[in-house]
């Protein structure tokens, strides 16, 4: 069995990936109870073949409400700025908060890194130390889950920006006959 690719979080002002020409953009109270709401009215300009089982609305869903609980604490007076394009073949989405950054991204990288080495060593027991990524401002909810998704599903990348309060992420479509 071959080792386990580790796809690594990273941040980088210059990522291409940061680019917003020709993006729409939408700002947000952090409003945590309307967040399902924003990420509605984001997602319905994307063609419908790429809405996937609601799978593209879950993922920006889950980045805008980091934003708005890790990144601004649902203070109000904070908001959230989504950039976006859709077409038939990508989806292309920066989400930034007001906060301080994600300060514990190594400490993310290296927590997957262990668990993803006891998955792929099978190694279970272990496994159970490497379920849930808390730090000491996680609350019983948090548990980098969205994460360790994002990293999957935002196949053309995912990407912080220098002082990484800001993400952005890019999800390629195949043809689809």
């Amino acid at each position: 069995m071959d080792a386990p690719e580790f796809k690594e979080l990273r941040s980088d002002d210059n990522d291409p990936l940061f680019d917003k020409t020709n993006m729409l953009r939408k700002d947000f109270p952090s409003d945590f109870r309307q967040i399902r709401y924003f990420t509605l009215l984001i997602v319905q300009s994307a063609p419908s073949e790429i809405k996937e089982l609601n799978l593209l609305e879950q993922q920006i869903s889950e980045v805008i409400k980091n934003g708005v609980k890790h990144g601004n604490h649902c203070d109000l007076n904070k908001k959230v700025t989504v950039w976006y394009s859709f077409s038939p073949t990508h989806a292309h989405v920066i989400v930034q908060d007001e906060g301080e950054g994600f300060k514990d991204l190594e400490k993310w990288n290296e927590f997957n890194r262990k668990r993803l080495s006891c998955l792929h060593n099978q190694d279970y027991e272990q496994l159970a130390d490497y379920v849930s990524f808390k730090t000491k401002e996680s609350d019983a909810q948090d548990g980098g889950n969205a994460l360790f998704a994002a990293l999957e599903y935002w196949n053309g990348g995912f990407v912080y920006n220098g002082k990484r309060n800001a993400v952005a992420m890019l999800k390629r479509f195949g043809n689809k006959h």
